[in-house]
């Protein structure tokens, strides 16, 4: 093993994000996944205060600031107070330990206050990119502090190949664009954990398939399109059920179809689980489907909640659109197909839970052996250490 990949855990990080555990999300938890395996106490995180963010901090190796980062709808732009508490906190965490780099969960507000707190620190600058924000900020101001950041970045760090195209038409030099997909915690989310006790829950047979979603409740994850689909898989001979685990603008839209539904007995709507159920809801399912779509420039970056998926021995149904090509191998691990049609969500569904084909197995499997081998934190963090050490040599 090379010198410098030996060296987990001893890096000297300075973190900026806005997004940390315990607040809940993929991004959230990237963060925290990595940073924790990266650096010990010299890695110091800037992030939110947060209720239970005590008790969070308490176990985390890493050294973690807890900011206000209040915005003001009296103040414009409302986000400034931010770019100011984050910059000051920076310059004054930057200047008092010895920092090797400076990461920025997202490109603004933090990537803007990591380029320019490392012009008077002299660090390199990380950014991440996740794809969506490129895609809804699209005020002028927003794109010239995004195209500032990111380019000013001395390595970019793309969550896909969708995001990195994104990346390259707002100018950012390839050489320093990377791809690192998001990981997962293979220790929680594997094979052959016991859902028996949820499907019974649901009043489910030994003969059911069980069809799951996990995700915010808005309009990009297709969930209203995968309940409208159900009907049309029980008239195919399917004993199907589908349930919702997740909270957000959505749900009474949701609690409406589903309530105007000829087969409501076979939708659940879980709301919030507890984080120890759900990978028993993975394992309690048959089949993964969060099939996206575009709501205007609102896109879906990479979609974790399939590599959980796949880490727990389950194929998914995504979209075509945004990013998921990177979290979902079409054919491969799963399927991808137009979000916008019912009737191709259906095709899809019927095609991976027909009992008469093992390609919903094969895809199964081909999933779970991909999850575990290039998805899992430990790997996720040597990728971005093996990128990072790079700087600056």
């Amino acid at each position: 093993m090379s010198t410098h990949l030996a060296a987990a855990g001893d890096r000297r990080y300075l973190v900026i994000t806005e997004l940390f555990q315990p607040t809940k999300g993929g991004t959230a938890v990237w963060f925290d996944e990595v940073y924790r395996r990266l650096g010990g106490a010299g890695t110091h995180i800037l992030t939110a205060d947060v209720p239970g963010a005590e008790e969070h901090d308490r176990a985390s190796p890493n050294t973690v600031h807890r900011l206000g980062l209040k915005r003001y709808p009296w103040i414009r732009p409302e986000s400034l107070p931010v770019y100011v508490e984050f910059f000051l906190k920076a310059l004054s965490v930057g200047l008092r330990h010895p920092i090797e780099q400076i990461h920025a969960g997202r490109v603004l507000p933090e990537g803007l206050v990591a380029v320019r707190a490392a012009r008077l620190l002299r660090k390199p600058v990380v950014i991440y990119a996740h794809g969506e924000e490129i895609t809804t900020w699209r005020q002028p101001r927003r794109i010239k502090g995004m195209r500032e950041a990111y380019c000013s970045a001395d390595l970019v760090i793309a969550n896909s190949t969708f995001t990195r195209d994104l990346l390259l038409d707002l100018g950012v030099l390839p050489e320093r664009i990377v791809i690192i997909n998001p990981g997962v915690d293979t220790e929680r989310f594997r094979p052959g954990l016991d859902g028996s006790h949820l499907r019974a829950s649901l009043g489910l047979g030994p003969q059911s398939k069980l069809v799951l979603s996990v995700g915010r409740l808005s309009r990009r994850k297709s969930f209203d399109h995968v309940m409208q689909a159900i009907p049309e898989l029980v008239k195919r001979g399917l004993d199907v059920h589908h349930a919702v685990i997740g909270k957000g603008e959505d749900a009474d839209y949701l609690a409406g179809l589903r309530a105007a539904s000829p087969t409501p007995e076979r939708i659940h709507l879980l709301g919030g689980v507890g984080a120890d159920d759900l990978p028993l809801w993975y394992a309690a399912s048959d089949l993964f489907a969060m099939p996206n779509r575009d709501i205007g420039a609102d896109t879906e970056g990479f979609g974790m909640v399939y590599i959980e998926a796949a880490a727990c021995g389950r194929a998914s149904l995504a979209g075509n659109t945004g990013g998921t090509g990177s979290a979902v191998l079409d054919g491969v691990t799963g399927l991808r197909c137009e979000g916008d049609s019912v009737p191709a969500i259906a095709d899809a569904l019927f095609r991976l839970l027909d009992p008469a084909s093992r390609f919903g197995a094969e895809c199964a499997a081909r999933a779970q052996a991909r999850a575990h081998e290039e998805f899992s934190w430990h790997a996720v963090m040597r990728k971005t250490l093996e990128h990072c050490s790079q700087l600056g040599r």
